[in-house]
């Protein structure tokens, strides 16, 4: 509207411009003959003058306004400082809230500026200083921390966030404010009523081939858990025994397969997030005294004791399909997933990756599908996952791990709580000792391979470029001095550097009779490992199975500097960071040999190597406790409460 508001004042303008011009025009022409007549010539010159009183002040008139209309349009921009990510921002008592959307996490806002040092360690100093800055920004007391909330999100945080505050600090959580991610799955989720939510809930539950989960809380206790494996319904009990007295009356539903279950059609979770934005969470945002506690238990739930009999679902069953067309109804018409066209997928490249060879300065951009369609042709999970069971409606599912696009709430996984993997202390090794090569050993999962599949599968696509004839592309340095660097990009035969390689599969798995035979026949299969076993290397490579990777705690909290791969989204994206913590790579492929090569062989990245695989070690055994799992779960379903509460517009806590 301010677009039109300006073109209709600067036609309002020149028409006063046109105006007075015409009115210069009227003046009349006095000719020789008619200087006899002096009174007349009087009387004319008199009436002339008030005229031209008159045209001098509507000129006058005309003129100021001209001047002001142009510095009212030609003034600079005001200058809107954006607030430092921890920065206290009170908001006026008097003034009501208006609900801001979440920080999207992990994400820079621009790529990185070209210099003359090697982009690996340019990447490594900005996610460091970037990272730091983060740490400092921390909130050091409630009242900051509820201001900071504030400041995100627009609206009060939930009932009982004191008790969370206190929860967190006595388990000496280090990030108090880094969990945009979770206001990012539970956003859409404002944009249904709460007891259409609830009703979801129950309906997913009654239904026992949905293959979930089911945890009825009842005056502040696990009334009932049913659905899952015993390890996975221990563990997820034991995440919340410890806050349980602190949450509400409900009903939830937690995924037991590895990969997620909900995928919305854009426009549908567009007007859901429109009415969130718009609606309901202004309406949160306007309360001035929330009430801090629980409603009542409403009436559709029932005393906890059994799930409601549903005798239809609306999830469809269809494993070992493509998934591609399903995965990317959710992405924005314009966005490259969405493509009418057939043939070739083009990325968009730049948005996550660096120069020539695509080093990732943006992890989330990268792990956005609706921007890469290439890995409809690249990733197990899109050619044919083990398991899928999916609904298109938008259902409170909490999951492990999911896909960009997908509507799953994600969660602390159980398995890390458990220590399904472990790190043992006295099997690592010192830095010095251990071996200059990348290791990974592992089995053919990822995707379901039938009629030759496995080749359009990463795991397999990474095992057979690694171990590939084909070229490879390093950089080298060109300038002739320290001072004066000059990385260019050289091809090479990859075998020159296959000795700092050493990643092969142990196991063939998840495919038909002949497909397994020829992956076995393809592949060089190794002797299956143990864990302990990579412990004897510098670098460890961490790739996405039919999921998220099971083993990635394990290899942070060792003394091995981490490399991953991974396209599944985990709860931990804001705490764990790229560059800071461990190096990610690309599933394109052609930074890899340099990624590795310039932490081996430079005398810089030797020292950087060792220092990244300490760093990351540190701040793992600081945020990766079972502790800080349990930590962002209680916050998690703090949130979750609120959203299922019929009052959750006029209930919060306020400090």
């Amino acid at each position: 509207m301010s677009g039109h508001a300006r073109r209709r004042s600067s036609s309002s303008v020149q028409y006063q411009h046109r105006r007075v011009y015409e009115y210069d025009y009227s003046c009349p022409y006095m000719g020789d003959n008619e200087k006899s007549k002096i009174s007349s010539i009087t009387t004319l010159l008199m009436r002339m003058r008030r005229r031209m009183r008159s045209r001098q002040f509507l000129l006058l008139i005309g003129l100021l306004t001209f001047v002001g209309f142009t510095v009212f349009y030609l003034r600079p921009p005001p200058v809107i400082e954006r607030v430092p990510p921890g920065t206290i921002q009170r908001p006026p008592k008097k003034e009501t809230l208006v609900a801001q959307p979440p920080t999207p996490y992990s994400v820079k806002k621009g790529k990185p500026q070209a210099g003359t040092g090697h982009p690996v360690w340019q990447l490594i100093k900005e996610a460091e200083q970037d990272f730091e800055k983060k740490l400092e920004s921390q909130s050091k007391s409630l009242v900051e921390a509820v201001a900071e909330y504030r400041r995100r999100y627009g609206i009060h945080p939930p009932p009982n966030f004191d008790k969370w505050y206190e929860f967190a600090k006595a388990k000496k959580v280090q990030m108090i404010d880094e969990y945009d991610s979770i206001h990012h799955s539970l956003r859409p989720f404002w944009g249904l009523k709460p007891s259409t939510i609830r009703s979801r809930a129950q309906e997913a539950l009654g239904f026992d081939p949905n293959n979930l989960i089911g945890v009825l809380i009842r005056k502040r206790e696990i009334v009932k858990i049913a659905g899952g494996g015993d390890w996975q319904m221990e563990a997820t009990q034991g995440m919340m025994k410890d806050f349980l007295k602190y949450l509400p009356d409900m009903d939830l539903c937690f995924n037991i397969h590895d990969e997620p279950r909900v995928v919305m059609p854009y426009d549908d979770l567009s007007r859901l997030v429109a009415k969130a934005n718009d609606v309901t969470m202004p309406a949160a945002a306007a309360a001035v005294k929330p009430r801090n506690s629980w409603s009542d238990r409403p009436k559709d739930l029932n005393d906890g004791q059994r799930f409601k009999d549903v005798k239809t679902t609306r999830f469809n069953v269809f494993a070992h399909q493509p998934t591609w067309t399903n995965s990317k109804m959710s992405c924005p018409p314009d966005s490259p997933a969405r493509s009418l066209e057939d043939g070739l997928k083009e990325d968009n490249f730049g948005s996550y990756a660096l120069g020539e060879l695509g080093f990732i300065y943006n992890k989330t951009a990268f792990s956005d599908i609706c921007q890469s369609p290439s890995f409809s042709e690249t990733f197990g999970f899109f050619d044919r996952p083990n398991a899928f069971n999916v609904v298109h409606d938008l259902f409170p599912v909490f999951s492990q791990s999911k896909i960009s696009s997908y509507s799953d709430i994600l969660y602390p996984s159980p398995w890390y709580w458990y220590g399904k993997v472990p790190y043992e202390e006295e099997a690592d090794m010192e830095w010095r000792v251990k071996e200059d090569k990348i290791w990974w050993r592992g089995s053919t999962t990822g995707g379901f391979s039938r009629d030759g599949g496995w080749r359009r599968q990463h795991r397999q696509r990474i095992v057979q470029k690694v171990n590939g004839a084909e070229k490879a592309k390093i950089l080298i340095n060109r300038g002739e001095s320290d001072q004066d660097e000059d990385w260019q990009v050289k091809e090479v035969p990859r075998s020159d550097y296959k000795e700092i390689f050493d990643i092969f599969f142990s196991h063939v798995g998840q495919c038909d009779e002949t497909d397994c035979a020829a992956q076995k026949e393809f592949f060089d299969i190794k002797e299956t490992a143990k864990q302990q076993d990579a412990w004897k290397y510098k670098y460890l490579l961490d790739i996405d199975g039919n999921a998220f990777s099971g083993r990635f705690y394990a290899f942070l909290k060792s003394r091995s500097l981490v490399y991953k791969m991974a396209v599944f989204r985990e709860w931990h994206e804001e705490w764990i960071r790229p560059w800071v913590h461990y190096i990610p790579l690309s599933l394109r492929g052609d930074e890899w040999v340099e990624a590795v090569r310039w932490f081996a062989g430079e005398s810089t990245g030797k020292k950087e190597a060792e220092r990244l695989a300490l760093q990351g070690r540190e701040w793992a055994n600081k945020v990766l406790r079972n502790e800080d799992l349990e930590v962002w779960f209680f916050r998690l379903l703090l949130e979750y409460g609120r959203l299922v509460d019929d009052d959750r517009e006029s209930i919060g806590y306020s400090a």
